[in-house]
């Protein structure tokens, strides 16, 4: 199989195990869910990267691709590969949705990826090449798949370099750069230099700033997760729809629009013909928004270290942005 990703370039990929998985209708469903949640409330209207870069489906296969890369245990790439097969429509989405989920978590994708997955056919094709799914699900034995934040992992170092691609921060050189310099020591994530952890660290955190904990995401949270409710609340949809696609379940509730004026409201703010403000003395949404930081162990002068022991003011960046963001949205025609 022939692809071509956004971050890896252009790859073949042999392994049967892994095409079948590619093709397996849970994954390809991965297709039709936004990496962002929204495209429209999420991104610029001026980056000119295309739908199709910013899906779970490239991500997860970005996670794959980066842990043979570095040629990590094949279970471990299996493990990336399959790790968000369990997202619904509009990712993250769903936390302001369902009380499955946490907004300042952002979790349940998390919660029910157990339950999901184990009631999908791929259980049934990991054990055809006599992998144990028990084994492949359990984050515990893939330390390069998953770390708890501020740790990188394969997961954050692949959705920041792909989002800082698809959301122009980033060009291919920057990427190639920071995969340049990463290694593996002890099942760990490192960098070669102080220099290029550092530099990695600044990268992931604007990105945080600006994409995963900003403004424009709160709206964003708020919007999608109002419509997917009230949606819900009023019978346009229901929970088993959310595995579905972003465009099947949007074209479900447009069906009603016009009939119903409060889902015309939620619908105008959902396509930005409502304006918001962040209004904390006159609001009308208390939104958090989960908040990203990471701390990166690097090569320095041979010593093993991470980047706040060298750079003391970097634990105060860490301490205030694990914090969940708050904001006050207030819509404005």
């Amino acid at each position: 199989m022939k692809y071509r990703d956004l971050v890896y370039g252009e790859v073949i990929i042999k392994e049967p195990l892994v095409i079948e998985l590619i093709i397996s209708p849970s994954f390809q469903r991965l297709k039709g869910v936004d990496q962002y949640g929204y495209r429209p409330l999420w991104v610029n209207p001026s980056v000119k990267a295309k739908d199709i870069e910013a899906s779970r489906f490239r991500h997860s296969l970005g996670i794959y691709l980066l842990l043979k890369k570095f040629n990590a245990p094949f279970e471990e790439q299996i493990a990336g590969l399959v790790h968000d097969v369990s997202h619904t429509t509009f990712s993250h989405c769903i936390d302001y949705a369902l009380s499955s989920g946490s907004e300042k978590e952002q979790n349940h994708q998390d919660n029910v990826f157990q339950d999901f997955i184990l009631k999908s056919e791929i259980p049934v094709i990991l054990r055809k090449y006599n992998l144990n799914p028990s084994f492949i699900f359990d984050d515990s034995n893939f330390p390069l798949k998953e770390k708890k934040l501020p740790d990188l992992c394969a997961d954050r170092i692949d959705y920041s370099l792909r989002d800082g691609l698809v959301h122009e921060i980033l060009i291919n050189e920057d990427a190639n750069y920071f995969l340049g310099n990463l290694t593996i020591k002890d099942s760990q994530w490192v960098f070669k230099n102080y220099r290029s952890a550092e530099k990695f660290a600044k990268f992931f955190n604007k990105i945080n700033s600006s994409h995963y904990s900003g403004f424009l995401a709160a709206v964003m949270f708020r919007a999608v997760g109002d419509y997917l409710k009230y949606s819900i609340e009023k019978g346009y949809i229901h929970e088993s729809d959310f595995y579905t696609t972003d465009k099947e379940i949007l074209a479900k509730i447009e069906k009603n629009v016009k009939k119903d004026k409060k889902l015309q409201l939620l619908h105008d703010r959902l396509n930005k013909k409502v304006g918001a403000k962040n209004n904390p003395k006159n609001y009308e949404a208390h939104v958090f928004c989960k908040s990203r930081v990471i701390d990166p162990l690097c090569l320095n002068n041979g010593v093993l270290k991470r980047v706040s022991k060298i750079e003391p003011k970097w634990k105060k960046i860490i301490a205030e942005e694990s914090k969940p963001k708050e904001y006050f949205i207030k819509f404005e025609r």
